[in-house]
């Protein structure tokens, strides 16, 4: 009998296997496949992820400074706005490499991590959960006291816990050019129904390029005109759902969810890594597994971290389908030097934003 069975090592399911095996409890953690892959994930990151990245893989996974974003309502030519810090806001990295080394850090800690175990099959019972896993040479089953589903957009367990899906899905795609390229800044381009195009300089790693879109949209016919637009050839293609909004509930009587099983990301950019490692801190904070009841704190816990962060969000993301006058508009009144936090849209509101805006 385990304590946490965690299905997906990704960075969420990494982060609590981690956490939850150094308050020495027994955990196991199964991978469909090799870790970090197939990528679906840009490697645009803040700086606070490094708070949750052993310090001796720093310079492993950095790849390039970045200090601000040039925002465009037009292709790879048109006029820029430009937003920006005096010292770097942000890093680009080894998107892969990440998720083995946080990956590497729950083993250090004591989980059993397993790569090439697909679950297939989890079942709720009123005392226990039992998790199936085929693994190269056989099937194993696994008796726990509770189910940790980290397992992506379209989570396994999500659907076998019969808990609701995230509000919406995303459709993102991208490509690499392997040239070198040590600028430090992104290019936004919102010029996407819905949502935004980029372009993120990884240094000697060379260039991400990428979008997301609605489903419907036509995003490979998008990103090929992305890609066109800039005059490059482009290699390791990846594509991928993106979960926008968490669903009223993400727990059951012996299971919850982290990451992108639960919609845990920022509206205005897609990504999750942050918001899934701490949502994957305040599981393993409030959890006990022989207590399902404290299921309810970890609910608690991981809104009030990030509830307001989301709602803001999504203010953020609504400007992406204004008028173009109108962004135009806010775009030359907020540019110059900012003072604000990529994974933390309420210091839009902040005294240091506002002393920014008015110098």
């Amino acid at each position: 009998m385990y304590d946490f069975v965690v299905v997906g090592v990704g960075p969420a399911g990494a982060r609590f296997a981690r956490r939850a095996a150094q308050q020495g409890y027994d955990v196991i953690a199964f991978e469909q496949g090799d870790l970090g892959t197939p990528l679906a994930c840009s490697g645009h990151v803040s700086l606070d992820v490094w708070e949750f990245v052993p310090d001796e893989h720093h310079d492993a996974l950095f790849q390039n400074d970045i200090r601000g974003a040039r925002f465009h309502l037009g292709g790879a030519d048109s006029s820029a706005h430009p937003f920006y810090k005096s010292t770097p806001i942000s890093n680009a990295i080894d998107r892969v490499h990440l998720d083995e080394v946080l990956a590497e850090a729950a083993r250090d800690a004591g989980a059993d991590v397993r790569e090439h175990h697909t679950v297939t099959d989890v079942t709720e019972h009123r005392d226990r959960v039992t998790v199936t896993a085929r693994g190269p040479d056989d099937s194993i089953d696994v008796t726990a006291k509770m189910v940790a589903g980290s397992d992506g957009p379209r989570s396994r367990v999500r659907d076998a816990l019969s808990l609701p899906e995230p509000d919406e899905f995303l459709h993102g795609a991208l490509a690499f050019d392997p040239d070198p390229d040590h600028q430090d800044f992104v290019d936004v381009h919102l010029t996407v129904p819905g949502f935004f195009a980029w372009r993120i300089p990884r240094g000697d790693a060379g260039v991400e390029y990428g979008l997301a879109a609605a489903p419907g949209e036509d995003v490979a016919g998008r990103f090929d005109d992305l890609v066109a637009d800039y005059g490059v050839d482009v290699e390791h293609r990846c594509s991928g759902l993106i979960p926008i909004g968490p669903p009223d509930t993400v727990t059951s009587h012996r299971g919850f969810l982290l990451g992108d099983a639960a919609g845990q990301t920022k509206p205005f950019t897609g990504g999750g890594i942050r918001y899934g490692m701490t949502a994957a801190d305040a599981a393993a904070r409030e959890l006990d597994p022989d207590r399902p009841g404290t299921l309810a704190g970890y609910e608690r816990a991981w809104r009030d971290a990030l509830e307001r962060e989301i709602t803001l969000g999504h203010l953020v993301r609504a400007g992406y389908s204004m008028p173009t006058p109108i962004q135009s508009a806010g775009l030359r009144l907020f540019s110059g030097e900012i003072a604000v936090d990529m994974d933390k849209p309420t210091s839009l509101f902040s005294l240091d934003q506002a002393r920014a805006l008015l110098r």
